[in-house]
């Protein structure tokens, strides 16, 4: 299975895997998946091999976790979004044009390493799992401030907030991960943020689209 064999409890063997992690990371970004090895990271992270196996069995549980840590760091720019959205009473635009960015930066942070997290990161039953509650927690608090601005209600939020987290993900991979910095990728985030603008406003949307159900 491609899970760390144990968490670290002690401040020195948390520092020790963090020291695993960022090799791993290295290494993964310098020579992709197929040439990245558990010695090539143990060398890069200054451990020994027998230091590296305690924590992890193969290099499918180092991507594990560092895949991990990017679904955390994720939800963690998107709640602090929604918690800024809320105390300052932000308009939808600036709403979402927030959450792009947040989107955005969790993906283009060292985007060699997250290509091969997005191609190669293990996904076992439960990781899914994992990846489907915090996908459906960032659908339910956008849903929320939907309804906080009184533009849905209840179900028609629930189905608009979902949709928007799941079109944004595939958006931050498709659309803005390959475009060039600069003025080209300020022109697709400008975009985006008017079309889920626009879509995410129910005046007009045929209502009877909710799927049943949806909360």
């Amino acid at each position: 299975m491609p899970f760390p064999r144990k968490r670290p409890r002690q401040q020195r063997s948390r520092e020790t895997v963090a020291a695993i992690l960022e090799g791993a990371a290295q290494v993964f970004e310098r020579e992709g998946y197929e040439r990245t090895t558990t010695n090539r990271v143990a060398e890069r992270a200054g451990v020994s091999i027998g230091t590296l196996y305690q924590y992890f069995p193969n290099k499918d549980a180092l991507l594990w976790a560092l895949g991990e840590e990017h679904v955390t760091e994720l939800a963690r720019s998107v709640e602090e979004v929604f918690a800024q959205a809320g105390a300052l009473d932000l308009p939808l635009d600036e709403t979402v044009g927030r959450l792009l960015e947040a989107f955005v930066a969790s993906h283009a942070h060292r985007p060699l390493l997250h290509r091969v997290l997005y191609d190669r990161a293990p996904r076992p039953g439960d990781t899914a799992a994992r990846l489907r509650a915090a996908q459906h927690g960032m659908g339910a608090a956008m849903a929320a401030h939907l309804g906080r601005l009184g533009l849905a209600d209840r179900a028609l939020a629930g189905f608009l907030g979902q949709a928007f987290v799941q079109g944004l993900e595939a958006q931050a991979h498709g659309l803005l991960l390959g475009a060039p910095a600069g003025e080209e990728q300020a022109r697709r985030l400008r975009q985006l943020r008017e079309l889920w603008t626009r879509a995410l406003t129910v005046d007009g949307l045929d209502t009877d689209l909710t799927p049943a159900g949806t909360d």
